[in-house]
């Protein structure tokens, strides 16, 4: 038992997390129009599409700040690694001398 049991649908979730950004927001918008309109025809109220197209909105927003999450933390980790050391910008404190 030293193998750790995989789920079911583990590959699927990870290919959803490889997902571009641009197929996310798509997505996204096109699942709150759909709900909008589901909501829209169920309830025989129209502006119930205008809050399925704000949800989906909202949730590409969300999909986007994720993202920019997930890579901020990714280039942290890379900050302080040794092989990239060499192109760090040294900090001299002559920067003003060469206004002068």
């Amino acid at each position: 038992m030293s193998e750790e049991k995989k789920p079911k649908y583990g590959k699927l979730i990870e290919g959803a997390e490889q997902l571009s950004l641009g197929i996310s927001i798509v997505v996204a918008v096109l699942i709150g129009i759909g709900v909008g309109m589901l909501m829209s025809n169920w309830f025989n109220t129209p502006w119930l599409l205008w809050v399925g197209v704000s949800w989906g909105i909202g949730g590409a927003i969300l999909n986007v700040y994720k993202a920019y999450k997930k890579n901020v933390a990714s280039l942290d980790e890379l900050k302080d690694a040794v092989r990239y050391k060499k192109y760090q910008q040294p900090k001299d404190d002559d920067e003003d001398d060469d206004d002068k």
